[in-house]
């Protein structure tokens, strides 16, 4: 009886899917049942091949080499997940197999994950697509009840392999230019780079920023203060508090408006992370991950949506849940809540995948079992559900202008009218040990136009204009989500950098990548953050293009763009770009010399090689080149590997060497060493004798 393969994109989410369909025989790589075999990728099993692959002039990096652009791209399986990989592919060959069904993540990764793993396979057999939310034992049974077309994400995996591609050109092409004319590993990424100079700009604007004092006048009676801001000079200011001191002021106006805060939406996981490092310190890629785990546990839905509402069908759901929320969540115990489930749902702006939000399997967690960190975000999660279907946050504003002496005095004061939503979030926000408390409320006294204060007292404050804010990964991946442009509002549809679920990655890749470090919850770019933005043109650095070249992945996905044409561009754009950097005059090659001895080019990634204790060594972290004084090579031949010679052996690829021994020979010789380095771990050399 022929079986159907269901490939999952992790071992605990492939445990999950094999108990629901009663896959209990456990084999290496899979599990096994009487209809189903379950399996699963570790991630990628599969990947676009490096330059290497496509000729050995690729394997040193160059610039002759440059633009390195395949007609068509190989598909090389990771050599750290090939054992799964095999596994995965024997049974996609299996004669025993007749059908498939994608259970990878359901989004753009998780469809290019399977697919390349399907095609490097070379397998033909139809697929299916399983499309869930949640990993809850009835979303699973009814995610196979009804089985999707695999058809349907063709143009998924389009923009995925489009995207995948792209990111290929850029990075290598432009990582290989300019990491050759700077003498140093300098990564260059069609998100990342974009991201570097958005943090660069801002660092720019602190460290030129001028702060100028001013001064603030105010004049106030019992219980009422009122302020005239922002006066230029300390003598000006002096002068308009004393002239108004011990005199009489008057109402010259005063408006009550009632005004309306709307409940907040549902979390997406952009502005989850960006709440969570706000409230918590968590990094994006932490949020990233404690959500992961809380999917995976069954008790939040999918994390890598960027959708803040749900569907209609969910309705009924959401109550049960907001229902479980108030009775398992200690915090919020007691609050008495009638949803109103409409303001939450709009099947319109839902594409593939709706808001995060808590599971039912709720009901039966403990959560004082689960880590103190997916506690936070379960807090976090379920705060944000009360709150966005809560009443509305109601209050009654008074604006009054006290006139003295000829100058206006401005005060507001607040009454609340209808708390609603808030004192969810009040109550969240009172458990925090940080400062992100609501300010107190300030009422003013009753007053009518035209009353006369009599007798005012005055004073003057000293202010100074304060420089923008370093970023924080809240306010950075704000930014990503609109390329910077501020004037997007809730309703455009965002041009940003990135998707939701790439960039907390990116962020991660600037820190690891030694351009930007974290200082307390700020990040900052580092010395040579700021040399390569400076360095780089601005077809890459621009935030602006690289968010319409993510509108236009978009696009592909909805089939309203072409990936060829797509691709095309970007061939175009980085093909200009190597050949407008033929070359660099000295000063500007050595703008990241690192004042350590370079002996040379590193074979391998073109990186400067250094002088280190008993060896020479690539100063790329991600390049395993290294030559020891005292390799087996060398000390057979009682010889040490000396400076000269290996910077000879980087530049020329071969050194003369003489006095060498040998036991079988009573006299010493003479050699050329050659440098034969295969990409190993270890370094080899080769010998070669004169005719």
């Amino acid at each position: 009886m022929s079986k159907t393969l269901v490939l999952a994109e992790k071992p605990s989410v492939g445990r999950e899917i094999a108990r629901v369909l009663g896959c209990k025989i456990k084999r290496d790589g899979y599990f096994e049942g009487d209809k189903y075999i379950v399996t699963w990728a570790l991630g990628h099993l599969v990947t676009l091949a490096d330059p290497e692959a496509y000729g050995d002039e690729y394997k040193k990096w160059s610039l002759e080499s440059l633009p390195i652009m395949p007609e068509k791209m190989k598909l090389v399986v990771i050599k750290e997940t090939s054992k799964q990989y095999k596994a995965v592919a024997a049974l996609l060959k299996s004669d025993a197999v007749s059908e498939l069904v994608i259970a990878t993540d359901a989004g753009r990764e998780g469809e290019l994950i399977f697919r390349l793993v399907y095609k490097k396979a070379g397998c033909t057999k139809p697929f299916k697509r399983l499309w869930i939310s949640s990993l809850e034992d009835s979303a699973i049974r009814e995610g196979f009840a009804h089985l999707r077309d695999s058809g349907e994400y063709d143009r998924l995996y389009e923009a995925a392999l489009a995207r995948s591609k792209a990111d290929w050109i850029v990075g290598i092409n432009g990582t290989r230019l300019f990491s050759t004319l700077y003498h140093k590993k300098l990564v260059v990424g069609r998100v990342q780079t974009p991201t570097l100079a958005m943090l660069v700009e801002r660092e720019g604007k602190i460290s030129t920023f001028h702060k100028e004092k001013y001064f603030n006048v105010h004049i106030g009676k019992d219980n009422l203060t009122a302020d005239l801001e922002k006066v230029k000079t300390e003598e000006e200011a002096k002068a308009i508090a004393a002239a108004c001191n011990k005199k009489q002021s008057v109402v010259s106006s005063l408006k009550k408006e009632t005004k309306t805060v709307n409940p907040p939406k549902l979390y997406d996981l952009t502005t989850l992370q960006r709440e969570s490092n706000r409230y918590y310190g968590f990094t994006a890629q932490q949020t990233l991950d404690l959500v992961q785990s809380l999917y995976e546990k069954k008790l939040l839905t999918y994390p890598r949506t960027d959708s803040q509402f749900i569907t209609e069908d969910m309705e009924s759901t959401a109550r049960q849940v907001i229902g479980i929320v108030s009775r398992k969540v200690p915090l919020f115990e007691g609050i008495i809540h009638e949803p109103d489930i409409g303001r939450i749902t709009n099947n319109a702006k839902v594409t593939d995948h709706h808001a995060i939000i808590p599971t039912v399997q709720l009901e039966n967690q403990d959560l004082t079992e689960l880590p103190e960190s997916e506690q936070k975000i379960i807090r976090l999660v379920a705060m944000r559900l009360l709150s966005a279907t809560g009443e509305k946050h109601i209050y009654d504003e008074t604006s009054v202008t006290l006139t003295c002496e000829g100058y206006e005095f401005k005060a507001k004061g607040k009454t609340v009218v209808q708390d609603g939503w808030k004192s969810v979030e009040r109550r969240f926000k009172e458990t925090l040990k940080s400062k992100e408390k609501d300010e107190p409320e300030r009422s003013l006294p009753s007053l009518n136009e035209k009353d006369i204060l009599s007798s005012v007292d005055s004073s003057v404050t000293e202010h100074y204009t304060s420089p923008p804010k370093p970023y924080t990964e809240d306010s950075l991946l704000s930014a990503m989500e609109t390329a910077g442009n501020a004037e997007f509002d809730d309703d455009t549809e965002k041009k940003g950098l990135g998707t939701p679920a790439t960039r907390a990655g990116i962020i991660e890749k600037l820190v690891k990548g030694g351009f930007v470090e974290r200082k307390g919850k700020s990040l900052v770019p580092t010395k040579d953050g700021n040399n390569l933005v400076c360095v780089l043109p601005e077809q890459i650095t621009s935030p602006t293009m690289t968010a319409e070249w993510e509108n236009t992945l978009m696009q592909i996905e909805r089939g309203n763009a072409d990936a060829d044409k797509f691709l095309s561009g970007i061939v175009g754009m980085t093909s200009d770009l190597v050949k407008a950097y033929p070359f660099l005059s000295d000063a500007e090659a050595n703008r990241f010399d690192t004042g350590r001895e370079s002996i040379g080019k590193c074979p391998r990634c073109g990186s400067p090689v250094y002088v280190g204790k008993g060896n020479y060594y690539c100063s790329n972290k991600e390049c395993s080149f290294c030559m020891w004084e005292d390799n087996k090579f060398f000390t057979s031949k009682k010889k040490k590997l000396t400076k000269k010679i290996a910077a000879e052996l980087l530049d020329k690829g071969w050194c003369r060497v003489t006095g060498l021994y040998t036991p079988k020979r009573p006299q010493l010789y003479d050699a050329v060493i050659r440098l034969d380095d295969t990409g190993g771990k270890y370094v080899s050399f080769k010998m070669e004798f004169d005719l």
